[in-house]
């Protein structure tokens, strides 16, 4: 299939998951590209997808990883998403890098980025500002509001596009999000 990862063997249904997911991907966002034939529309509709996998994708991470409790501060979150979150979804472990002075924003650096590893698009031009990596954002931006942290997640740079060696995408820290009682519940 691929390269063998340490820590997981083939066998393992969820090395067979991201793999299946990495292969797919680039097919998955030409028939996007085909269906609304206008890349700023399949750049909303990567995110929105990312976002809904991610609102799923938070239950499954903490029922699998139950010693992990609430995180104290926001580069503790930033940690167990890039060495435990990302692990265990799409193989990697991305660097935590260039937080900003309040340490409320930081850049994931994704080298390799697994997503790109089987794409090639034309060099035509027609795909210029496709965020290919658009998903890993809204994935982000879901999980984390599922346990109550509003962000903002971006791609800086997209490996696919050649215009750099690895991908960074940058999050930045809104809000804690409050728990609201519905009208009329008390």
């Amino acid at each position: 299939m691929s390269k063998q990862s340490g820590k997981y063997n083939v066998t393992d249904p969820r090395k067979i998951s991201y793999e299946l997911f990495t292969l797919t991907y680039g097919s998955f966002v030409m028939q996007l590209i085909k269906d609304y034939e206008d890349v700023e529309e399949v750049n909303k509709q990567l995110d929105t997808i990312g976002y809904n996998m991610g609102v799923r994708m938070i239950e499954d991470f903490l029922a699998r990883n139950a010693h992990i409790g609430r995180c104290s501060d926001f580069r503790e979150t930033a940690e167990v998403l890039s060495k435990q979150a990302f692990k265990m979804f799409l193989g990697i472990q991305p660097q935590v890098t260039n937080w900003n002075n309040s340490f409320d924003e930081f850049s994931l650096i994704i080298d390799p980025n697994p997503l790109t590893e089987f794409v090639e698009f034309p060099d035509n031009g027609k795909f210029e500002n496709l965020r290919y990596s658009q998903v890993i954002c809204g994935a982000i931006r879901g999980a984390l509001e599922m346990v109550q942290l509003k962000v903002e997640c971006s791609l800086k740079t997209d490996q696919y596009k050649g215009d750099s060696t690895y991908t960074e995408i940058r999050v930045k820290f809104v809000e804690i999000i409050e728990d609201a009682i519905p009208v009329g519940e008390d």
